[in-house]
């Protein structure tokens, strides 16, 4: 007798608006292409189940090749808990890809949306902190976005 499978179920946790600098390039002979770094400068967090800033504490390296982007970053947030803050270390990596035609919009500043880009992560948070350690017990996925300055990331609990 077979079981039925079960269907995923994401809680929705909070969103990140992570301030990141211009990138540096640190490889590859085609622009865009090869690796690169870009600062993450600062920022904040808010959600139902967490919020607080994104200290100046990181960056994230990422590797370019044709539309597609592979990414590693690596910050640390500070959460609001009972009686002040702690910190949180946050380890996200992800893929970046879309297609010729929405990238083309994209170079003549149309906006576009999540659902035409393919922006994914996956996060593993790290923190002593008794009232966060619900962060380092469940896995989490972000679903991603660029704005001007920033990549914004709504961060869902697989349950």
């Amino acid at each position: 007798m077979t079981a039925e499978l079960m269907t995923p179920a994401f809680e929705y946790c909070f969103e990140l608006r992570c301030a990141v600098d211009d990138e540096v390039p640190l490889g590859g002979s085609t622009p865009g292409e090869g690796l690169h770094f870009a600062r993450v400068s600062g920022g904040t967090f808010d959600g139902p189940r967490l919020r607080g800033r994104i200290l100046d504490s990181g960056g994230d390296w990422w590797h370019g090749r044709g539309l597609t982007v592979t990414l590693d970053a690596r910050y640390v947030i500070e959460a609001e808990v009972t009686g002040g803050s702690a910190g949180v270390e946050v380890v996200n990596r992800g893929i970046w890809r879309t297609d010729a035609a929405t990238f083309e919009r994209m170079l003549a500043g149309e906006d576009v949306g999540e659902e035409e880009l393919y922006y994914r992560t996956a996060f593993v948070f790290r923190t002593e902190h008794p009232e966060l350690q619900w962060l380092t017990e469940s896995q989490f996925v972000g679903y991603a976005r660029a704005e001007p300055g920033h990549v914004v990331i709504r961060v869902f609990r697989l349950v």
